[in-house]
């Protein structure tokens, strides 16, 4: 059974077909440095995310007479290992959506047909996934409101009925535990943060649309991450969201309809606009103030919030990413690429299937995104949602003072020069 987005034993689609199959089972995670040598901030919260769930996972297991495999490397050069360490009959995984993922499995899927071992993958990190919810022609929805409605009206008891993985722990390989690489040999640190709970709020769920666009309080549920790293089973949230807030379960249907989308569009999630015409757009680009937006210092007390919020602690509540996004493709007009990378760099729950439609959403590039005249006023918006800058003065705590920058820009005079040149661009 090989671990990648998906680590629990619990309710784990690949990891019940395995342990079913009636063969002793042997789970492994690879910490691909594919993706690990490309981490440039060796502090990085998600590496050590995966650390600490790697361990909960061992524990059970070690619990059981079993071990988990953890290795360190590139998984081309790793199966050839395992192959020759064991009879393997078959290897089961789940499915992941990425392009790149996409070419390892194929790569992996090869090599393993080469030494007659079939690779069987499994959909578990979803609801619904690829063409289960699709237009009545067949084509896919680049809407997200008539997805939605397929989506709710395809949902049955059954789409959500969790795999009992557990009637089968017996079927692990009984084998004396192995120590898990540490942080350090893989060349990464502690950062020894406190991680999100994985706790599901009954109380938190049913007030979600009321309490989700105010950022001083905690009124998102901070699962993220345990979707994206699938600590959490996203059948378990979405059986308990269902009959508690509609408003909840639209934010779990806008993570398939991503999904969705880069499956059906892989383009998008390799830094092409999902409408073609938005690549025509001239960027200013400006380094210094893509800087400034970085640090949070643009004199916009609310984006400036936000990254603080950000670069502290690898989250950022939802409705700010949306401010945040705004301000640096409309207000700047610094290519939203440039965004998507620096949260994709930062984010705790980053997943690259989001990230990139709620950037292409705010640059108006995207399906159903907002429409390229709409430009968040940044005042406006902390007027709404944080009228007695609770949010703002923790993050911003000079706010009064002459330390605290002037505006980057006046909101006006970037409206006008944003709309001029879209309106070019599309024209």
């Amino acid at each position: 059974m090989w671990f990648r987005r998906d680590l629990r034993l619990s309710d784990n689609a690949a990891l019940y077909h395995a342990l079913r199959s009636g063969v002793p089972v042997v789970p492994i995670f690879i910490f691909d440095r594919h993706i690990l040598d490309k981490l440039e901030d060796k502090a990085d919260r998600r590496v050590e995310f995966i650390h600490a769930a790697l361990h909960d996972m061992q524990q059970q297991l070690v619990d059981m007479g079993s071990t988990l495999h953890v290795y360190y490397g590139l998984p081309e050069q790793v199966w050839p290992q395992l192959l020759q360490q064991y009879q393997v009959q078959a290897v089961y995984t789940n499915h992941d959506y990425e392009p790149y993922a996409q070419q390892r499995d194929e790569a992996i899927r090869q090599m393993l047909a080469s030494h007659g071992v079939p690779l069987h993958t499994y959909k578990d990190q979803v609801i619904f996934e690829k063409d289960e919810v699709t237009k009545d022609d067949g084509k896919p929805y680049t809407v997200f409101t008539p997805y939605s409605r397929k989506w709710k009206a395809r949902l049955t008891p059954y789409f959500l009925k969790p795999y009992p993985t557990e009637k089968y722990f017996a079927h692990f390989l009984r084998q004396p535990a192995i120590a898990i690489p540490s942080l350090e040999s893989m060349g990464f640190q502690q950062v020894d943060k406190p991680f999100p709970a994985r706790l599901i709020k009954a109380e938190l769920i049913k007030k979600y649309k009321e309490q989700r666009d105010i950022p001083a309080i905690e009124g998102t549920s901070r699962l993220g991450v345990h979707l994206r790293f699938g600590t959490l089973s996203i059948r378990k949230l979405a059986g308990y969201a269902q009959p508690l807030s509609e408003g909840f379960l639209n934010e779990l249907i806008w993570r398939d309809f991503y999904h969705m989308i880069l499956w059906h569009f892989p383009q998008v999630g390799q830094g092409l606009a999902f409408k073609k015409e938005y690549d025509r757009i001239a960027w200013r680009n400006d380094e210094a103030e893509f800087k400034a937006w970085c640090e949070g210092r643009t004199g916009y007390p609310i984006v400036d919030a936000g990254m603080r919020e950000l670069n502290a602690t690898g989250f950022m509540h939802n409705r700010v990413r949306m401010i945040t996004a705004s301000f640096l493709i409309k207000h700047l007009l610094i290519d939203w690429r440039w965004g998507e990378a620096y949260f994709a760099q930062k984010l705790l729950d980053f997943d690259l299937a989001a990230n990139n439609g709620g950037w292409q959403w705010a640059a108006s590039s995207g399906c159903d995104a907002a429409p390229y005249f709409r430009v968040f006023n940044p005042t406006l918006q902390t007027q709404k949602f944080d009228p007695q800058l609770k949010y703002v003065r923790h993050w911003v705590p000079e706010l009064d003072s002459l330390q605290y920058p002037r505006p980057i820009v006046q909101h006006e005079v970037a409206r006008q020069r944003v709309l001029q040149v879209y309106k070019e661009a599309l024209s």
